[in-house]
């Protein structure tokens, strides 16, 4: 049963790798000043992470900076914390298609979002989350350093010892950026 999955998943990646050799995309950030809307990839199963992200949203809503979280949750049913969020949407395991590609609405909608920063929260690399990272039309997206991935979707990333504690890592994320005021990043890249 584990080959099948695996079988599929590859199918996925392929189907991913596809996307992106069509998807043109540009990079671009000037200083944590003018940041405006944040796109938040998280693995929604790991629910002991929900407080740092919700004091992460609230940090952020006090700079006027609009923050949207997409988890994606394995279960059937959602925690009940995680229901009646404005800025948290998950998507489950039946909104995925054969090949482990998200195919709702919402993730649709997420990818097409043309955030300013993209955070990427998916320690544990599951397949859907990386999809989305990877085809997300936002305009800097940031996520944990891998020394054996040779293809990321990162245009910044962060080495960050394991086991990795979200606060801490939110934090070392918005410290990088407020480095990043000597001007403005333009780089052309898929």
């Amino acid at each position: 049963m584990e080959l099948f999955k695996n079988i599929r998943q590859k199918i996925g990646k392929a189907i991913l790798t596809n996307k992106l050799a069509k998807t043109k995309r540009k990079v671009f950030y000037s200083n944590i000043d003018t940041v405006k809307k944040i796109g938040i990839v998280w693995d929604a199963s790991r629910s002991d992470e929900f407080a740092s992200l919700t004091r992460f949203h609230q940090k952020m809503n006090e700079h006027n900076i609009e923050v949207k979280v997409l988890g994606y949750f394995p279960g059937r049913e959602l925690p009940d914390k995680y229901t009646a969020i404005r800025y948290l949407t998950c998507i489950k395991k039946q909104e995925l298609n054969f090949f482990y590609n998200p195919v709702s609405s919402e993730s649709d909608s997420f990818i097409h979002n043309r955030f300013d920063i993209l955070i990427d929260v998916n320690f544990k690399k599951l397949f859907p989350l990386h999809y989305i990272s990877s085809l997300s039309n936002a305009a800097l997206k940031v996520g944990l350093f891998e020394a054996e991935t040779k293809d990321t979707p990162f245009d910044l990333m962060m080495e960050i010892k394991s086991p990795v504690d979200v606060d801490i890592y939110l934090n070392h994320v918005l410290q990088y950026l407020e480095m990043i005021n000597a001007g403005t990043v333009k780089q052309n890249n898929n």
